[in-house]
């Protein structure tokens, strides 16, 4: 599979490395990238990483934006400005720089969701919190689209009585 899915926490050694989980490594691999590109993220308090595939996505959102205007500088500097490549040890993990942590907030463990196209790593209670946030909403939008989808109620047939 060439997609993240799911989730991981792992601790940070005494040496403040952590183990990329082995199916993320395996997606990394497979995308031909050795390293990681890690970012802050532009929605939550937690680090959006992944490899070549990940970059071809934000040249692509750079790319359809005009080359000189401000919504492209804006995304670069975001985007570009802000990555890291971090290198994977030959046993899959990596040290987190002290800014990306304090970003995160990641100080003993760290918890890596699967996103599809990226993965992201979180500080575990952190993470929490945003699932049962996430599944909150998820919920609420579910009832609304099935509201949507039975449409109005049928109008009732002439002379029928109530």
């Amino acid at each position: 599979m060439d997609r993240y899915t799911s989730h991981y926490t792992n601790r940070l050694d005494a040496k403040g490395r952590v183990s990329i989980p082995a199916p993320f490594r395996a997606v990394l691999a497979k995308d031909g990238f050795e390293g990681l590109y890690a970012y802050p993220s532009l929605d939550a308090q937690a680090l959006d990483c992944g490899g070549h595939a990940l970059r071809r996505e934000i040249e692509a959102l750079l790319d359809s934006q005009p080359v000189f205007s401000e919504e492209r500088h804006l995304f670069s500097t975001a985007l570009n400005g802000a990555s890291e490549i971090l290198k994977v040890d030959p046993e899959g993990r990596v040290i987190l720089t002290d800014t990306l942590k304090s970003f995160a907030g990641v100080t003993t463990e760290v918890t890596f969701v699967g996103q599809g196209n990226l993965f992201q790593i979180w500080e575990p209670q952190r993470f929490r919190a945003h699932l049962e946030e996430a599944r909150n909403r998820v919920r609420a939008l579910r009832r609304q689209l099935g509201a949507r989808a039975a449409g109005p109620p049928a109008p009732q047939a002439a002379g029928a009585r109530e």
